[in-house]
This record gives C-alpha cells, structure tokens and sequence, in this order.
C-alpha cells in the first residue's frame, strides 16, 4: 500500500511537469510561428485548433460524439461578421454576439440532442445542424451563397485597430489561449471529473447522485460556446463568413482533427488542427486528391495510432518512465 501511495503523487508530479513543458512549448511556438509561417495562415490554424479544442471537450470528456458541431461555429460566424459590419459593433463586442447566439443555439439543440445516445444522438445533431445550414442558406442577413464580405476588423474596445497584422495576431492568439485555459479548467476541476465519470460508466454516476443531464447539456452549452468563440474570432480574421463554415464538412473536419491529434487528450485536438489545416494549404495545389491523402493519412493514423498523435506520444512517455 505504501509503494502504491507513493506511486500516486509521483505520477501526478510527472504529469504536472509534462503539462507544464508542452504549455511552454505551445506558447513558444505560437510566439515563433510568423517568423517561419505566413502570419495570416497560423491565425487561421488558431481559430481551427480552438474549435477542435471544445469538440474534443464533448467527446473525450463525456462521450457525446457530435456530427453536427459546425453550426455553431458558423452561426457565431455570421452574426459575429454581422454584428460588425452591420451594427457597427468593436471586435470584442461582436465576438460575444457570436458566442452569445452559439450558447443559446448550444441550450436548445443540446435539450433536444442529450435525450438520446449514441448513433441516435449523433443523428439528431446532423439533422439539427442541416436545419442551420438551410436557415443560413435563405436568412437575409447571410446573403446566402455569397456570404457576408469585407468584415471590418475594427478597434478593440475602441483604442487598438486589428488592421495591423501583428496586432491582429496578438489579440488571435489571446482568445486562443483563453479558450484553450477554460477548456484546461473545466476538464481539471471537479465538474470535469464528473463529466469523465459520466463517460465512462453513466449509470454508476446517476446511481451517486449526480443529474447526469444536467452535467451534459452543460458540457454542451459550454463546447457550443467555444465553437462560437472560435467561429467568431475566425469571421473577423478572414474578413469573411460563409456557408463552408457551417457546412457538414466542417463538422466531419473537425471530427478528423480530434481522432487525429488524440481524443480525450488536452493538446491532441491542436496538434490534429495543425495537421489537417496545413495539409489543405501546402497541398492545395493538388485540389481535390487533397481529401482523398487526407483519408490516407487518417487511415494510417488509425491503423498505426489508436490513441492518436498525442496519446501515442503520451504512452510512450509513460512506458519510458
């Protein structure tokens, strides 16, 4: 029993240190990228990565497998695109409208959604998110298949203007990290350890008590907000919101990234992020094989990495300790 007390704060100690030492090397990287990269396409990459970041929050951490999760980062895109060029709102405040409406959208499909599991569940999010993508299609305000163009970036709370392209990075970068921190806190606080319980045995856990749908439609307000967050933010970034953004394939995209990186592990949905999007650019000239070397490489990683880049990596840290 002493050998296994001891193990216990030493393994906590290991991973503590482990988290740390890839925070720094995220952060550094994302400090070191435009030097290295274009500036515009690592904003882009941020924007994805958050928005992997909170599906992965649905699916690793309860277990909710969402085939529809680009509504709300499409939606968020439009109102946020909206809301700046229409209402003449700063950036901030738009950014929020998106979030805002994403939450809202996240609360009702999540009421309806979390009644049902499983297929069934992934089944009424399709049908939930084909809904948003019609409305997208036939609203006024989206200008349908042209989409909302030429967002100002506008002055965050009305003193720095984002026009600039360091500025812009910077303030990217920092919604990127905090959506990237609330994700970290949530799944290390004791709702998170609820919600892991959840996934893993959802009977035990209503038998202890807990309103376990509660606990599930919170975790999917909250997954819904930070794809809007990330939906948002990308809308005044590319200076555009369109129906790609809300589209299916963006759903099963997001879908790749996670299983990709690593479902279920803090980093692997960023690294899944990076992956997916620079493949679309570098080998875009390639057209439309693009999608087709990404089932390879998602095929391979199947094969060769179950647990995925990070949770391979993670494992064989673990052996060599």
């Amino acid at each position: 029993m002493s050998a296994l007390a001891s193990a216990a704060p030493a393994r906590a100690s290991h991973d503590a240190r482990d988290f740390a030492l890839a925070g720094v090397l995220m952060i550094a990287a994302i400090v070191a990228a435009p030097f290295f990269v274009y500036p515009f396409f690592v904003m882009q990459m941020l924007c994805v990565a958050l928005f992997a970041c909170a599906f992965n929050l649905l699916i690793g951490y309860v277990g909710l497998l969402s085939f529809g999760h680009a509504m709300f980062f499409g939606m968020a895109s439009y109102v946020s695109a909206h809301a700046a060029k229409e209402w003449g709102l700063d950036p901030e405040f738009a950014i929020l409208c998106g979030v805002g409406v994403a939450a809202a959208m996240g609360l009702v499909s999540g009421a309806l959604a979390i009644r049902s599991k499983g297929i069934y569940f992934a089944m009424i999010t399709v049908a939930l998110s084909q809904m948003v993508y019609f409305f997208c299609v036939q609203a006024p305000f989206t200008h349908g298949e042209d989409g909302i163009q030429s967002v100002p970036q506008g002055r965050v709370f009305g003193l720095v203007s984002l026009a600039d392209s360091a500025t812009l990075y910077v303030f990217v970068a920092l919604v990127f990290l905090i959506g990237f921190f609330v994700v970290y806190r949530t799944i290390n606080s004791p709702f998170g350890e609820i919600l892991k319980a959840i996934r893993e045995n959802e009977p035990r856990a209503t038998s202890l008590g807990y309103r376990v749908m509660r606990y599930k439609l919170m975790a999917f307000v909250l997954s819904a907000a930070l794809a809007g967050l990330a939906g948002a933010t990308k809308a005044l970034v590319v200076q555009n919101a369109s129906l790609s953004d809300v589209g299916f394939q963006m759903s099963g995209e997001v879908v790749l990234m996670t299983l990709l990186g690593g479902m279920g592990t803090l980093y692997g949905p960023v690294v899944g992020a990076v992956v997916v999007v620079a493949m679309q650019n570098y080998l875009a000239q390639y057209g439309q094989w693009v999608t087709v070397m990404q089932g390879a490489v998602f095929v391979a990683c199947v094969l060769l990495f179950r647990r995925g880049i990070v949770g391979e990596i993670a494992k064989w840290a673990r052996l060599a300790l």
